[in-house]
């Protein structure tokens, strides 16, 4: 695959301290450090992680990375469009020689440092909105919060109390609504179980991006619970897995329209891959989908 106008820009750092930021800076055909990374994002309650192998980083610059709770916020794609694609804590930054030159392997965690460090202790009296509690927790945790549309906010009558992680008490929230919550960019987003984040849908065709032919996969039902302290039997659905050139503003929960000669319709994005190469490789997102009623 070529590697015609494929950028990106990097931003490491710890928060509000001085960091640095390597890529097309300044603009899309000037040299870059050599950069690959691999992505993957679900819609599970478990944090999306990364990899990032950078070539030749400064010796300033690989003592900013090793800094506690440095940040790392990657963009990528083709000329000047370059959607955020990554953002997350780094979890650990191994320095290796690669023949004539340095390369360094970051490995990345979003919503980590929100999901491990924030305690939430919550005691409220009388009659409680879900919503608000939502809103408790992400304030806590100094996230933005994305709500789907058409959600139903369920009121506890008798009062709210709780002490534990942040995750922990989003897992009950989300427990008593019927709802689904992940960190997607350091932003918690609110779906139903099985639902879209927005009805926005994303064209993919031939002439969008789609590479090949969309390929018949079983997709592991995620949303499977818990009854008595036993796993219940997870399920599977029929879906599709689907490759097509980089683009970071597709994510999980999002709608995608498919058009090609053997699919066509409306599906739900359950889990992407990002896999780069500035200079040679793969440039593209592997998703699996599954298929959503017509839309009127």
């Amino acid at each position: 695959m070529s590697n015609f106008l494929r950028t990106y820009t990097m931003k490491c750092g710890a928060k509000n301290s001085k960091g640095f930021e390597i890529g097309n800076t300044t603009n899309s055909v000037e040299p870059a450090l050599h950069i690959s990374f691999s992505i993957e994002k679900s819609t599970t309650e478990n944090p999306n992680t990364g990899k990032v192998q950078v070539w030749n980083l400064s010796d300033t610059n690989l003592k900013i990375l090793d800094t506690k709770d440095c940040i790392v916020e990657l963009k990528a794609g083709y000329g000047s469009n370059r959607p955020l694609i990554l953002i997350g804590s780094v979890v650990s930054v191994i320095t290796t020689i690669d023949s004539a030159d340095r390369m360094t392997e970051i490995e990345v965690v979003d919503g980590r440092v929100e999901l491990r460090d924030t305690v939430i202790t919550i005691s409220l009296n009388g009659t409680v909105n879900c919503k608000d509690l939502y809103q408790k927790v992400a304030d806590d945790m100094g996230v933005s919060i994305v709500y789907a549309d058409n959600l139903e906010y369920p009121t506890i009558p008798n009062g709210f109390c709780f002490v534990g992680t942040a995750k922990n008490a989003l897992h009950k929230i989300a427990k008593c609504c019927g709802h689904n919550w992940s960190i997607q960019n350091k932003i918690l987003q609110i779906t139903l179980q099985g639902g879209a984040i927005t009805q926005k849908a994303y064209l993919l065709s031939s002439s969008t991006g789609l590479i090949g032919i969309p390929k018949r996969i079983s997709i592991e039902d995620t949303e499977s619970k818990k009854e008595n302290g036993n796993d219940i039997k997870k399920n599977s659905k029929t879906g599709y897995e689907i490759e097509y050139l980089m683009n970071g503003a597709i994510s999980v929960n999002d709608i995608v329209q498919i058009q090609s000669k053997s699919v066509n319709g409306y599906f739900l994005v359950r889990k992407v891959t990002f896999d780069g190469d500035n200079l040679e490789g793969d440039w593209k997102c592997t998703a699996q989908i599954i298929g959503i009623p017509a839309r009127k």
